[in-house]
C-alpha cells in the first residue's frame, strides 16, 4: 500500500474506536489546530485540588515530547491565550488532570488504527493520562500496515534498557463494571489524531 491507501486505513480504523482524525499539510497546522481543538472545550473541572492552578478558568496544555522547535511555536501561539499554560514538565503537579496533552507519535499501524509512543520519559507518560483531551501528532510517512511489518522498528523502540512503548488505540475506555461502556475512566476521554502530510 502506498502512503495515502495507510493513511486511509488508518483514518477509518481509529474512526472504529472513536478518535477523531485531523488531516493537515505540516507540523505548524498540526499546532494551530491543536489549539482550535482546546479553544473549544470547556475548562477541566479538576477532580483534586491543586496549588499550582488556582484559577479554575485556567488551561493546562502539557506538551512535554515536542521538539524545541514545535514547542517554541506552540508557546508563542499561545501568548495571544492569556487562559492557556503551557508545560513540559512538573505535570505531576497537576493531578487534578490536564486539560489536553499533545504529542507527537513515532509510529501509527493502520490496520487498527494504533498510535505507538515513546513514553520513556516519565512527563509524556502523564500527558497521555492525566489529560482530559490527547492530541496525538502523526506524520502520514510514519504510518506502518501492520505491527509485524514494523517488526524491526518496534525492535529498536522496545530494546533499550527502560523501554516504555505505549500502544494507544482510541480514548480510554472500560466495560468493566456490568458490562456499560465508561469513557476516560484510565485516561483521556477524547483522542485527537493530527496527520501530517509532510514529516
Amino acid at each position: 500500500m502506498d502512503k495515502k491507501e495507510l493513511a486511509a486505513v488508518f483514518t477509518q480504523k481509529a474512526s472504529l474506536v472513536s478518535a477523531c482524525i485531523h488531516e493537515v499539510k505540516d507540523r505548524a497546522w498540526a499546532i494551530k489546530k491543536s489549539l482550535e481543538i482546546l479553544a473549544r472545550k470547556p475548562p477541566l473541572d479538576p477532580q483534586m485540588a491543586s496549588g499550582k492552578k488556582p484559577d479554575p478558568s485556567e488551561r493546562i496544555l502539557a506538551a512535554p515530547n515536542l521538539d524545541h522547535d514545535r514547542f517554541l511555536q506552540l508557546y508563542d501561539q499561545c501568548r495571544a491565550f492569556p487562559e492557556i499554560r503551557v508545560i513540559r514538565d512538573g505535570l505531576r503537579d497537576f493531578p487534578g488532570g490536564i486539560d489536553m496533552g499533545v504529542t507527537t507519535a513515532d509510529f501509527g499501524i493502520a490496520d487498527t488504527g494504533t498510535l505507538v509512543i515513546n513514553s520513556n520519559d516519565e512527563q509524556t507518560r502523564l500527558a497521555t493520562m492525566l489529560c482530559e483531551v490527547h492530541v496525538a501528532i502523526l506524520a502520514v510517512s510514519d504510518i506502518r500496515e501492520t505491527a509485524l511489518s514494523m517488526a524491526r522498528e518496534l525492535e529498536t523502540l522496545v530494546g533499550q534498557k527502560g523501554s516504555y512503548t505505549a500502544f494507544v488505540t482510541g480514548a480510554s475506555r472500560t466495560a468493566d463494571i456490568e458490562r456499560v461502556l465508561a469513557i476516560g475512566v484510565h485516561g483521556p476521554l477524547e483522542l485527537h489524531i493530527i496527520l501530517v502530510e509532510e514529516k
